[in-house]
């Protein structure tokens, strides 16, 4: 007979960092999960990825097993990364806080492919490039 899923969990964790402590350990420990065995194959997971928040979605079963799926970075994060500046503006569209390229806004795009609603790379672009002009980053050729 196949486990039954109990409990889904969604979590954002930096890559590499994960540990027992909060917020990790205060969501996963009542769910009854072995922290140590998380953290250590969620470390081993994201280890190429350092720096980059991961969002990851976590099944536990009935008995107290679990596994994790990885998604991409979030697009936010993934546009003041290569923007280089430390968070949006305040303002919106009204304000301007920094510039992305065209091929940034590709790459951009390319990554978050699987998780966003979208069929291609150009309509990808452009929730991206939506998403980035509501955190007043401009798009330039």
């Amino acid at each position: 007979m196949a486990k039954e899923v109990v409990k889904k969990i969604k979590l954002e964790i930096p890559a590499g960092k994960a540990t027992p402590a909060p917020p990790v350990g205060t969501v996963l420990g009542p769910a009854g999960i072995n922290l140590g065995e998380f953290v250590t194959r969620f470390n081993d997971a994201t280890r190429d990825k350092m720096g980059d928040i991961i969002p990851c979605e976590i099944s536990v079963y009935d008995d107290r097993s679990f596994d994790f799926v990885l998604k991409s970075a979030p697009a936010a994060f993934l546009i003041k990364k290569y923007a280089k500046v430390q968070k949006g503006g305040t303002k919106g569209s009204k304000e301007i806080v920094g510039k992305l390229s065209k091929a940034d806004l590709r790459t951009i795009a390319e990554t978050k492919l699987d998780d966003l609603n979208a069929y291609d790379v150009e309509a990808a672009m452009n929730i991206v490039a939506g998403t980035a002009k509501n955190m007043g980053i401009e798009i330039v050729d």
